[in-house]
């Protein structure tokens, strides 16, 4: 009887923990809603790679198949050393194309000597956007890349979000990069894959454990 107990105890734990490990994503057209004036292309080799191509105000394309309030979301990511042209990240939280949480980067001011600080930013829009809140908030919700990779380079992050805060880890590091109080209550499980006005991002290795 003892014996079965624990067979069952680890069935239980083992499915548990297979439950909450994390899974890399592949990209397909069929998990992949678009929101905004965007297009994809999708490589399958030497791994599953997503690039997206944002017109005029940005555009996200939303992980179908994925539901998540809290918990970590790690991938690599790159964008361009391009001065106001380079804008990748994550969506979360999304209720729909205009109204979403975002984390994103400025590969153009990883190296840069004077915008340094202004390489990581979070955002709630449509509300809090970047630039209310550098205007009222300077510095509280954007920061520097530490230990910075190039600008036109893949880089590996891991963002953390809870109920209360957000924060963005160097993945090779482990460096706290930011580490910002949510503005919006969590009322979506919608996350995506996001790259502002005129910009072009790459993604791949996107891993999300709950």
């Amino acid at each position: 009887m003892k014996t079965n107990i624990l067979i069952a105890n680890a069935i239980f734990i083992a499915t548990l923990l297979t439950s909450c490990s994390d899974k890399e994503i592949r990209f397909d057209n069929e998990n992949l809603q678009l929101a905004n004036n965007i297009e994809i292309s999708i490589t399958e080799k030497p791994e599953s790679t997503l690039k997206l191509i944002a017109k005029p105000l940005g555009g996200m394309a939303i992980l179908k198949n994925v539901k998540f309030n809290n918990g970590t979301i790690d991938l690599e990511l790159k964008g361009e050393n391009n001065p106001g042209k380079s804008f990748v990240g994550i969506a979360f939280n999304i209720q729909n194309d205009s109204t979403y949480e975002s984390i994103y980067f400025r590969p153009f001011n990883f190296e840069s000597k004077e915008k340094k600080g202004n390489a990581i930013q979070y955002i709630s829009q449509p509300k809090n956007t970047w630039s209310y809140l550098r205007k009222n908030f300077k510095g509280q919700y954007e920061s520097e890349y530490i230990n910075a990779p190039s600008g036109d380079d893949w880089f590996s992050i891991s963002v953390k979000i809870d109920s209360q805060n957000v924060s963005v880890y160097d993945k090779k590091s482990n460096i706290e990069l930011l580490k910002a109080k949510r503005l919006e209550k969590q009322v979506s499980e919608k996350v995506g894959l996001w790259t502002g006005n005129n910009s072009k991002g790459e993604f791949r290795k996107v891993t999300i454990l709950k």
